[in-house]
């Protein structure tokens, strides 16, 4: 098995996991309910999806 020629310095390897970190999701508002969704999703609190009802949604009360 291959075994480095020199010890990779703590710069080095900084440098390369700086792009190694999780980024937010993107969210926008529902435009029936105003409730925080993904983009392109059906809504889980209405059940509407680009304006129109796409499935039906229990209520927590039920």
């Amino acid at each position: 098995m291959a075994v480095p020629f020199r010890r990779t310095g703590v710069t080095a390897k900084r440098l390369r996991r700086t792009h190694f970190v999780l980024k937010a999701t993107n969210t926008h508002s529902c435009s029936h309910c105003g409730a925080q969704i993904q983009p392109h999703r059906v809504c889980p609190n209405c059940g509407f999806y680009r304006g129109k009802k796409v499935i039906e949604v229990k209520s927590s009360a039920e």
